[in-house]
């Protein structure tokens, strides 16, 4: 299926968004830090992406991607990746963290 990348990108971000509101651990309320954090690791696995696919070493099926490729033949999709995933991450870390902080204190 043509969007499945973007369908399992999608279905991580509903996994871990609920965390912000219910569990209330305010990463996403931290835009400057969030930003700050993942967007040298994004950029540095793009460049490590966009080199393993000039060597020919990676490539995207692209009968499971949008078709919007960025310059250097990276899917729109590999790049949502880098992005989804480590806040995804983040949430459930601190969700985590936060939670074993409460019950630490009972």
């Amino acid at each position: 299926m043509r969007w499945t990348y973007l369908l399992v990108l999608a279905g991580c971000l509903a996994c871990a968004l609920w965390l912000e509101p219910v569990l209330k651990v305010g990463v996403l309320r931290q835009v400057r830090r969030l930003v700050l954090t993942v967007a040298p690791v994004a950029a540095v696995f793009v460049a490590w992406d966009l080199l393993a696919i000039r060597a020919g070493h990676w490539t995207f099926d692209p009968r499971q991607i949008t078709g919007i490729v960025l310059p250097g033949g990276l899917p729109l999709e590999e790049l949502l990746f880098f992005l989804v995933v480590p806040v995804c991450a983040i949430l459930g870390f601190e969700a985590t963290r936060q939670t074993l902080r409460r019950w630490s204190r009972r």
